[in-house]
């Protein structure tokens, strides 16, 4: 994706006008998307490698259940790796608000302008996140995340599937 002249491109590449609005959160990510994530360790060097699925279904009560799975590799050893996050409707049809599966807060979403920022304290880290999207079947997020003992970069491209 190229950047306009004269204006910064963001975290993933793209300049502020390259976005594409998302008026309905639940209706764009709804459905199954491919997922390859990179993940680098800033302080010791080592990189690492995400592929698989995330699939967002219906939540029972309303929103969407945000789950992976695949194949982390890290230093050369593949493991099978899930996640599930849930959705919940927000303010907004624009908006989400994401909770672990445990039900604890993790950040909000708004993608009405195709770019959000997320910021989300985790004892003495802080993870910061950037969601972009390109179009109705691509988006980006990029993670970093600080504290003592992490200093990590995490990004991570959804394509739809479905």
């Amino acid at each position: 994706m190229s950047t306009s002249p004269g204006r910064p491109p963001t975290a993933n590449g793209a300049a502020a006008d390259e976005y594409w609005p998302v008026p309905d959160v639940f209706a764009h990510l709804a459905g199954r998307w491919r997922v390859e994530r990179d993940v680098r360790d800033l302080a010791g060097g080592h990189e690492g490698h995400f592929t698989g699925v995330t699939v967002f279904g219906p939540l029972d009560g309303g929103g969407l259940l945000h789950e992976e799975s695949g194949i982390f590799t890290w230093q050369g050893v593949a493991r099978p790796a899930t996640r599930t996050l849930r959705f919940l409707p927000g303010p907004a049809p624009s908006r989400a608000i994401v909770r672990f599966a445990d039900g604890r807060p993790f950040h909000e979403l708004d993608l009405a302008t195709g770019r959000y920022v997320a910021e989300h304290p985790c004892a003495a880290d802080f993870y910061r996140g950037e969601f972009t999207v390109r179009d109705a079947g691509h988006w980006r997020t990029v993670w970093r995340v600080g504290g003592p003992a992490k200093d990590l970069l995490l990004t991570t491209d959804y394509v739809r599937e479905d």
